[in-house]
């Protein structure tokens, strides 16, 4: 059901034509103001194209443009022959990011990160085929304890590439932790990487340099990086324990 006559235009919603702000983004804020009011419901169709042309006084490529932003932001379905309707709510495209870990490095406190272990190794056959080399081909094991104001907060594990052909340990040793991904510590040799999360119980060693109690669940962030000719360059886990990382975000309509 179109609900245009419960929704007269206030002040608030008229196109301002003073402003800076285009008249589609405006159009756009407006309508998503109503959702969030409850003037218009998931579900809910919103007014034609030709009914907010009148009501707003602009152009059918203004409300088009409008309505594309609000599809873009999720906030609209838009069928053809049909007309356009407010998304509901799907917990589905909720998206979670690792914001909280950049403030464990941006925030000023002290932190600092212990190198347990390095040296070179003979890649497994799990490593080999992470790491698309043949099985026994050396690699760099890494060990690190990363703490803030002296307390331990992940534990990290990975295998790097062994090129002695270039100065590799130092520059990816650099760039493949998590101060050097979020800290705007040059990572020029990585193109793109992928990310795993899952809980898992960690092992004695985990759990003793991480001061937890012994069993007990952890965050495996398991990382595996690319260079900029799509070759794995490193794989590994970064290991935080359950208290100390939290994932927040939100769902639905926010007020524009």
């Amino acid at each position: 059901m179109v609900k245009e006559g419960p929704v007269p235009p206030s002040s608030s919603d008229q196109i301002d034509r003073n402003s800076s702000e285009p008249a589609y983004a405006q159009l756009a804020n407006i309508i998503q103001r109503q959702i969030s009011e409850g003037a218009f419901r998931p579900g809910d169709q919103l007014p034609s194209e030709a009914q907010l042309c009148r009501r707003y006084g602009i152009s059918p490529m203004t409300v088009r443009r409008s309505i594309n932003l609000l599809a873009d932001q999720g906030v609209v379905n838009t069928a053809q022959g049909r007309g356009t309707f407010v998304k509901p709510l799907e917990l589905s495209t909720a998206n979670f990011d690792l914001q909280e870990l950049q403030h464990l490095f941006l925030n000023g406190s002290a932190a600092d990160i212990k190198l347990l272990d390095v040296r070179v190794v003979s890649a497994d056959e799990r490593a080999a085929r992470k790491l698309e080399i043949v099985e026994g081909a050396p690699t760099i094991y890494i060990r690190r304890l990363f703490t803030q104001e002296g307390q331990p907060v992940f534990y990290h594990r990975a295998y790097l590439i062994y090129d002695p052909k270039r100065p590799i340990v130092e520059a990816e040793m650099d760039v493949t932790s998590l101060q050097g991904l979020f800290a705007s510590v040059d990572n020029s040799l990585l193109k793109r990487g992928q990310l795993n999360i899952e809980a898992a119980l960690m092992n004695a060693e985990e759990a003793k340099l991480l001061q937890s109690p012994f069993p007990a669940a952890a965050f495996f962030l398991e990382h595996l990086f690319y260079d900029f000719d799509d070759r794995p360059i490193s794989w590994g886990w970064f290991i935080f324990r359950s208290d100390r990382l939290r994932f927040t975000t939100s769902v639905g309509i926010e007020i524009a």
